[in-house]
């Protein structure tokens, strides 16, 4: 059975059993009575359920967010500049799709079931082994899908995936922590995924490109000079003029790259 494929309203079934689903009115997670898989019911489409187990706990978020404020892509010292004013724990919905492709490799593609300013939810890696049966016990630390099933199909299909070439279509919920931090004014966003750990962020305090460019400009705009002077020195002169012009090529490399360095030090320290 195609999990996609629309079905009667009377013909609910269970996307793992065939057993008939009977939903209360309005009622989107659903439990098979005959196999207990959980499923969610989005109009007439019955899809399987799953959630991921966070193993983040709150103190290992924000040191999780504190190393990748740290790393290479944000400004200096954001991580001691920046203040956390607020931190949450939910499970937000994403719709997963699997299909296959070249050489019959699994090849999934997600996208958000509900509003969110963190779009690279999308890029996640969601292992199969790793999905787990939604448990109801969740529903009070869950963000209810918001986004219908249709509309994500659209997007995958904008994406070059046309709805047949899909497999297996899910609702699952992974645990996020997201924190808000407060740098030189203003507030940013950031989430970190409870069960992998992986920080992520759409919008954050990025280092400026300028001042390393510059600075490989004028790297590279010496060594550029320092190459021509042998050449010039052979134009202009006899046999001899190249190999004078070589050394001092040499000589003069070897005095600058001291200073070149030091330039490029200088703009990792301060940028």
């Amino acid at each position: 059975m195609d999990p996609a494929a629309p079905l009667p309203a009377a013909q609910l079934r269970c996307t793992q059993c065939g057993a008939e689903l009977h939903p209360d009115e309005g009622q989107r997670f659903v439990t098979c009575p005959n196999c207990g898989s959980a499923v969610y019911v989005d109009k007439t489409r019955v899809v399987f359920h799953w959630a991921l187990a966070p193993t983040v706990n709150a103190d290992k978020a924000r040191a999780l967010l504190a190393q990748w404020m740290a790393g290479n892509q944000t400004v200096k010292d954001l991580d001691q500049k920046a203040q956390i004013v607020s931190q949450t724990f939910e499970y937000f919905p994403l719709w997963y799709f699997k299909r296959r492709g070249a050489g019959d490799r699994e090849i999934l593609d997600l996208e958000p079931a509900a509003a969110t300013s963190v779009t690279e939810l999308k890029h996640l890696q969601l292992p199969a082994g790793d999905l787990q049966k939604y448990d109801p016990t969740l529903d009070a630390q869950a963000v209810p899908p918001t986004v219908p099933l249709d509309a994500a199909l659209r997007w995958v299909a904008q994406r070059g995936v046309p709805a047949v070439e899909i497999t297996e279509t899910a609702l699952v919920h992974i645990p996020v922590y997201t924190l808000k931090y407060a740098y030189l004014n203003q507030t940013y966003t950031a989430l970190v995924e409870a069960a992998t750990g992986r920080t992520l962020a759409n919008i954050f305090p990025a280092k400026a490109e300028a001042p390393y460019v510059l600075a490989g400009c004028v790297t590279g705009g010496v060594f550029l000079a320092l190459a021509l002077i042998p050449v010039i020195a052979a134009l202009v002169g006899d046999e001899s003029s190249f190999g004078l012009g070589l050394a001092i090529c040499a000589g003069l490399g070897v005095l600058a790259a001291p200073f070149l360095f030091a330039l490029a030090a200088w703009v990792a320290a301060k940028v």
